[in-house]
């Protein structure tokens, strides 16, 4: 949200929630002096005392308050600094979640409004550093919402659009029913004016008629529990949340009048006990309307929230849903990761389910990090429909959570937990039922899966209409199966790549029988199915060819006589960088050996004589006389191989200038340049370029960085 400059408002009202001590003196002095200067705030002073009156009732602890109110300020922290007051270490952590969540909004603005994945990233990874960054974020995005109709039109819809794609599915995966109904229709309120004013009117129209069904219900509820004895419970009516009835026309495609749960109650009991005890009077009392019951407390849904529902037909025959949780469940549908501060002293039960949420979060990173690794897609990426769209939760058999889409089957589960396990997959148990390997999950089923010995994928799985893969990631690892398994395509592919490959090298045309023995194949197809696999490299395959194609032209060396024991043969050969025939010995003080670091020292009579580089002679050589000190280093007796390049380019400026860096970046010594335009008229340019580069290796990696250079279209041998 950008920054709203403070006028002549009074903060102190805002100041003034905060509990004692909430703030160090100094710094709640500063607050105050910059808010009445009028320096920058992100909030008028009613938003922002609002958004302390939500926390409150999320019941915040005094940190919290304290960072909200701090962040309400533009730049804090150069205020501070300018001042010499030093904010606590212990509320840095959330002053840097809410600058994360701001960066998340801009992105979010600067796309568009539309999904973000880096953003939801972002956004995650300040959660999970301090989740009680989530109520404050959430809380301030409400009392914006709120207020937003003092803004211009275009912006209360850039806001909405923020809330409905951002905060109110966040809220809802966290489980903080509190804010997120509300949210989620002040959004809709935006964005679907005339849809939402006309489902708020048809409510308005019998609006009166409801509110005496509901009494009457509640009493003859209330009646029935003090007969059974069970005493304590509160009965309430159920306020029905525009946007909801909207997603439920839509997803039932039914005019209102239809809908099952725009008449509700709801039962809070002491313990679960209560709960089952209630369902079944409430059942003994009025007709329960088929499919239309949910036990959430035995299987509660992905957010941790936990309830019984159920339909029933309920006074002078219309239909009536109750809900039926205890006391705490109902401060955890509530509140949802605020709830458990509340219930932190009660009992284990809270912290239980907040220490799984936050277990959940960071294996989601997790699988992030181990995805990009393997470089696989991460799951992150799908993050934000994932906030929008309802997710799947299936268990395995150690209770561990599986993530999945929308309509996954057993299947994908399988995939999804190891590739091998879906190729494997013979049939599965879902809460210890056999099912058909199409069946569809829902969040809270526990499957095992059956397999074999072997991995046997079926064809018809990547078909979309046998219904037996959802996921787009595990047809990928059937066709990945079968592209091994299909020769004829494997020989195609592997024949382009290497194509491709020797063409640049001029080896088009050479004989790939000679080299089968080196990758351990019998026939050129064999050869071709590995590069189509990736088993064996394209540049692999011309390193080799090259390799028979050196003694043919390396021509013989004329008979010399035997060296002399200081030229120490067996050493191998030395090259002296820059210099061309100019003799090289080895130092008989040190004795290198071939892949040692050497250096070497010009002498008077010998040439140059080499050493390692810690040699006591050479140090005290090197000291008296630097400049006589040489680069060398270990390779052929001819100093590399000459080769000519040709390349093949849109003549541009600065095109030389390119190439010719690329090459001395590369370590390639340039021997003669030539260019020429082409004759076509076409703005084309011919360079011939004659290099000495050390192996195939090098040249090959000189002509794949040439043809990856903008407005080359081809280079290869000459």
């Amino acid at each position: 949200m950008p920054a709203t400059v403070a006028t002549a408002t009074n903060y102190a009202e805002a100041l003034s929630r905060l509990p004692a001590g909430a703030l160090p003196e100094t710094l709640a002095a500063l607050w105050r002096t910059q808010a009445e200067a009028g320096a920058p705030m992100r909030d008028v002073a009613d938003v922002l005392a609002d958004t302390l009156r939500i926390l409150v009732s999320l019941n915040a602890d005094a940190d919290v308050m304290a960072a909200t109110l701090l962040d309400a300020l533009v730049d804090v922290d150069q205020h501070a600094a300018e001042a010499k007051v030093e904010i606590p270490e212990r509320l840095q952590a959330l002053l840097e979640g809410q600058r994360a969540a701001s960066r998340v909004w801009a992105l979010h603005r600067d796309h568009g409004g539309g999904r973000n994945p880096e953003g939801m990233r972002r956004l995650l990874l300040a959660l999970v550093r301090d989740l009680r960054v989530v109520p404050i974020v959430l809380a301030r995005q409400l009392s914006r919402m709120r207020a937003a109709w003092r803004l211009p039109l275009e912006e209360q819809r850039a806001l909405a659009q923020l809330t409905r794609d951002i905060h109110a599915p966040l809220a809802n995966r966290l489980g903080i029913w509190q804010l997120k109904w509300e949210l989620e229709d002040l959004a809709f309120r935006s964005l679907e004016t005339e849809t939402y004013l006309r489902i708020a009117r048809l409510l308005d129209d019998n609006r009166s008629g409801r509110e005496r069904y509901i009494e009457q219900a509640k009493r003859q509820l209330h009646e029935a529990l003090v007969a059974q004895g069970i005493t304590g419970a509160e009965i309430a009516g159920r306020p029905k949340h525009i946007f909801s009835i909207w997603k439920k026309m839509r997803k039932k495609d039914a005019p209102i009048s239809e809908l099952y749960d725009l008449r509700a109650l709801r039962v809070l009991v002491d313990d679960v006990g209560d709960c089952y005890a209630v369902l079944g009077l409430v059942h003994a009392l009025w007709l329960p309307v088929p499919s239309e019951f949910d036990d959430y407390i035995a299987r509660p849904k992905s957010n941790g929230y936990r309830s019984l529902h159920t339909a029933v037909v309920g006074p002078d025959g219309k239909t009536l849903e109750v809900q039926i949780r205890t006391r705490e469940m109902h401060a955890q549908a509530e509140l949802g990761v605020a709830a458990h501060w509340r219930y932190k002293e009660g009992g284990a039960a809270g912290g239980a389910a907040m220490d799984k949420r936050i277990a959940w979060m960071r294996k989601l990173l997790e699988q992030a990090a181990e995805a990009a690794k393997e470089g696989e897609a991460s799951p992150l990426d799908a993050m934000d429909s994932e906030l929008v769209e309802d997710r799947v939760y299936a268990l395995t058999p150690k209770g561990e959570v599986v993530d999945l889409q929308q309509g996954a089957t057993v299947l994908d589960f399988a995939y999804q937990v190891h590739t091998m396990v879906g190729h494997r997959c013979r049939g599965a148990k879902v809460d210890g039922r056999i099912v058909q390997l199409n069946h569809q999950l829902r969040s809270g089923e526990r499957v095992e899966i059956l397999t074999g010995k072997t991995a046997e994928p079926r064809r018809d799985w990547l078909q979309a209409s046998s219904g037996f893969l959802a996921s787009n990631r595990s047809r990928e690892k059937v066709r990945a199966w079968f592209n091994k398994l299909d020769r004829a395509r494997n020989l195609q592919a592997g024949r382009e790549l290497l194509d491709k490959d020797l063409r640049r090298m001029g080896l088009l045309q050479a004989d790939l029988q000679p080299v089968l023995g080196k990758f351990n194949v019998d026939s050129i197809d064999d050869l071709l199915v590995l590069v189509a696999l990736g088993d064996v490299g394209p540049n692999q395959v011309g390193r080799a060819l090259l390799d028979l194609e050196k003694p043919a032209e390396e021509p013989a060396l004329p008979a010399s006589p035997a060296p002399a024991k200081t030229t120490a043969p067996a050493a191998g050969t030395v090259t002296v960088q820059g210099v061309d025939n100019l003799l090289a010995q080895v130092a008989r003080c040190c004795q290198p050996l071939p892949g040692e670091a050497i250096v070497g020292y010009l002498t008077r009579a010998r040439g140059v004589s080499v050493h390692r580089p810690d040699c006591a002679s050479f140090l005290r050589l090197a000291s008296k006389q630097p400049a006589r000190v040489l680069p060398v280093e270990w390779g052929a007796r001819s100093g590399g191989h000459e080769v000519a390049v040709r390349i093949e380019a849109v003549d541009r400026k600065w095109l030389l200038k390119d190439i010719t860096t690329l090459v001395a970046q590369l370590g390639i010594h340039v021997l003669g340049l030539h260019a020429d335009q082409a004759r076509d008229g076409n703005g084309r340019v011919v360079l011939s370029v004659r290099v000495r580069v050390g192996d195939y290796g090098q040249l090959g990696l000189l002509l794949g960085r040439l043809e990856a250079m903008a407005g080359i279209e081809s280079a290869r041998r000459g």
